[in-house]
C-alpha cells in the first residue's frame, strides 16, 4: 500500500494529486457542513449538499485509495480496506469485526461490499405492527421508495425485470449481470426444484457502461475493490462528484471530538500524523460506522451532556443489530470453482416474512455465495468438528477439493436489543480516546431462525446434487446505536437522523436503523441519506439551522 501525505482534496481525486496541505484546506475558516465519513451515506450527503452549493467538508479516518494503484486480486493484502484498529468484543456471540463489516478510506464498506442492493420491505419498517416484534420506524416504505427510485437510477442498479418479493417489482436501470457462475446456476436449479423462487441478484455492479465506466468483466473480486470501476463505490462516483461541486476531503484524518458551545455542536477535532486540527461549521453530520458513531458521541460528553452527545435517551450505542450470516459449504461430483465471477449473483427471498408455523418471526434472503480460497479456508478452520478444530492435514486435505465446493450464505434478520451494544472500554487508542467495547448475544428468536436456514441451505446444497460439509457460524453488516425515532426517550434522532437533543448534528447511516431487516443495508443507507440531504438543504435555505 502506498503511504499517504498529509492531503486535502478539492478538484482532483484519488488519480494521485496533492495539491494542499491541510493548514491550507479550502474551509479552514468554517463549513456549512462537515460529513465526517466518507462511506455509503457520507458519499451520498456531501454530492447532494454540496450540489446544492453549500461548503461541504467531508473528514475519513482512512486513505482516498486509487484502484488502479492500491487494489489487487490479492485477499489478504486487501484486508486493509477493513478497519483494523482494535475494538474489544464481549457477549454469548462475539462479533467477528474489521474487514467483515467496515471499511475505512473513502467509500468506506462499498469499496469492499459485494454490490448486493436490495431495497428493505414494507414490513420491514413496521415489524412490531406487523408481527409483535422489534420496533416500528417512524417512516414507512412510501417515504423511502423515491429515494431508492433514484439511488437506483443515479448508479445504474442491474437487476431481473421482474423482481417477486416486496413493494419493488422492477424492473431495474440496467438489465441482470449475465452469463451467471456455476455456484448461482445451480443454486437456482435447486430453489426450482424445491418450489422456491430466485432471481439473479440485483446489484451495484454495471452490467453495461455507464457514467464513463466500463461494465464487469467477472474478475470476481469485489471484496478485495474493483480495479476496473465497473462495481459501485462512493470512491469513483459520489465523492468525484462531490468535490468536481466544490467539496472538500481530507483523508487519513481521525476525528476525535465533537465540539460544542452548551446546546449546540461547533465543529470537531481531528488528528493526522501525530498533529492536532479543527473544523467548524454550522451543521455537523456523522457518517461513521456503528461502532465509531457511538464512541465518538460517547467520548465527546460535556458537563451540558454528561452521558454523551445526543444521549438524553441514553439510547446512543444500544441496541446493535448484525445480520446472521451463516454459510453452508457443500461438497459436488462435478466442479463448481467458487472462485468464478461475482461473488453473489443469484438469491430468494422465499423466506422473508413472518410464517409462524415456523417457530419464529420475520425472516431472511439465502444468497448463492461465491468464496476466494483463503476466505473458504479461514471460514471453515474456525467451525467445531466433533469439538476440534478444522485445521493441519484435514484442512489441507478438504482445500483440495475447494473446486468441488458450492456455497449458500444467509442474511437473517436479528431482532433489537438494548443489550447488545457499543460502549466505551477503560483501554485507549493511539490518538487518546477509549477503545470501544462491542458486546453481542443472539436472542431466542434469532437462534431460531439460525436453525430453519440452515435446513434450507442444507436442501439446496442437496438438491444441487452435493453433500453439506461445513457450516460457518459467522455475521455480516452492522445496523443500529442510534436508532431513529419520534420519541425523544426512546431514540436519539427523528425519521431525518436530526439528533433530538441537538438541532444541529445529524447522525447518517446504519447507526440509525431501528431493525435489520432479512436484506443488505446499503440501498437503504444511501436512500436515507438523500432523504436527509432534501431535508437538510430546505432547513438550511430556511435558515432553519
Amino acid at each position: 500500500m502506498e503511504n499517504r501525505d498529509p492531503v486535502t482534496h478539492h478538484s482532483d481525486h484519488y488519480q494521485g494529486h496533492r495539491s494542499k496541505q491541510l493548514d491550507q484546506r479550502k474551509y479552514a475558516d468554517g463549513a456549512d457542513v462537515c460529513i465526517v465519513g466518507a462511506g455509503a451515506a457520507g458519499g451520498v450527503l456531501a454530492y447532494e449538499l454540496a450540489q446544492a452549493g453549500l461548503k461541504v467538508v467531508v473528514i475519513e479516518a482512512g486513505p482516498f485509495w486509487n484502484p488502479q494503484t492500491d487494489f489487487a486480486s490479492d485477499e489478504l493484502t486487501m484486508r486493509n480496506l477493513g478497519w483494523q484498529e482494535t475494538r474489544l468484543v464481549d457477549g454469548k456471540n462475539p462479533l467477528r469485526l474489521g474487514h467483515n463489516n467496515s471499511g475505512r478510506g473513502v467509500g468506506g464498506g462499498t469499496v469492499h461490499f459485494t454490490g448486493v442492493f436490495l431495497r428493505f420491505h414494507e414490513s420491514d419498517f413496521m415489524t412490531k405492527t406487523v408481527d409483535g416484534v422489534g420496533e416500528d420506524w417512524p417512516i414507512r416504505y412510501q417515504d423511502l421508495a423515491p429515494y431508492y427510485d433514484k439511488i437506483d437510477r443515479e448508479i445504474a442498479v442491474s437487476g431481473p425485470d421482474h423482481f417477486p418479493w416486496g413493494a419493488f417489482r422492477g424492473p431495474y436501470p440496467y438489465p441482470v449481470r449475465e452469463p451467471i457462475s456455476a455456484n448461482s446456476q445451480l443454486f437456482r436449479e435447486a430453489c426450482a426444484k424445491l418450489g422456491m423462487d430466485s432471481v439473479v441478484a440485483p446489484l451495484a455492479i454495471l452490467s453495461g457502461p455507464f457514467d464513463g465506466r466500463p461494465p464487469c468483466i467477472n474478475r470476481g473480486f469485489c471484496n478485495q475493490g474493483c480495479m476496473p470501476n465497473a462495481k459501485y463505490s462512493g470512491l469513483i462516483h459520489h465523492i468525484p462528484k462531490a468535490i468536481q461541486e466544490g467539496a472538500e476531503v481530507l483523508s487519513d484524518c481521525m476525528v476525535t471530538e465533537i465540539l460544542t458551545d452548551g446546546s449546540r455542536v461547533t465543529g470537531v477535532v481531528f488528528s493526522h500524523d501525530g498533529k492536532t486540527y479543527r473544523q467548524t461549521a454550522r451543521v455537523i453530520i456523522l457518517a461513521g460506522f456503528v461502532v465509531e458513531t457511538p464512541r465518538l458521541l460517547l467520548h465527546s460528553a460535556t458537563p451540558h451532556f454528561p452521558d454523551g452527545l445526543a444521549n438524553s435517551s441514553g439510547w446512543v450505542g444500544k441496541a446493535i443489530m448484525p445480520h446472521s450470516s451463516q454459510d453452508v459449504y457443500g461438497i459436488l461430483p462435478d466442479e463448481v470453482r467458487l472462485y468464478k465471477g461475482t461473488p453473489v449473483l443469484a438469491l430468494t427471498q422465499h423466506f422473508y416474512e413472518t410464517d409462524r408455523e415456523r417457530g419464529f418471526a420475520r425472516g431472511y434472503t439465502l444468497n448463492a455465495h461465491g468464496s476466494r480460497p483463503v476466505s473458504m479456508a479461514g471460514g471453515i478452520a474456525a467451525e467445531r468438528l466433533d469439538g476440534r478444530f478444522l485445521w493441519g492435514k484435514s484442512l489441507r486435505e478438504t482445500m483440495l477439493d475447494y473446486n468441488h465446493y458450492a456455497r449458500v450464505t444467509l442474511v437473517g434478520e436479528v431482532l433489537p436489543n438494548p443489550q447488545n451494544c457499543v460502549t466505551l472500554s477503560g483501554e485507549k487508542d493511539e490518538y487518546g480516546m477509549p477503545v470501544p467495547k462491542v458486546t453481542f448475544s443472539y436472542g431466542e428468536n434469532d437462534q431460531k431462525m439460525i436453525a430453519h436456514a440452515i435446513k434450507q441451505m442444507n436442501r439446496l446444497i442437496e438438491a444441487m446434487g452435493g453433500k453439506p460439509q461445513h457450516v460457518v457460524d459467522d455475521t455480516a453488516h452492522l445496523m443500529g446505536g442510534c436508532r431513529m425515532g419520534n420519541d425523544p426517550n426512546t431514540s436519539v434522532v427523528n425519521e431525518f437522523g436530526q439528533s433530538h437533543d441537538i438541532p444541529n448534528l445529524f447522525i447518517a447511516g446504519a447507526s440509525t436503523f431501528v431493525t435489520s431487516s432479512g436484506s443488505n443495508p446499503t440501498n437503504t443507507v444511501m436512500a436515507l441519506a438523500a432523504r436527509t440531504a432534501d431535508k437538510l438543504i430546505e432547513a438550511m435555505r430556511q435558515q432553519e439551522l
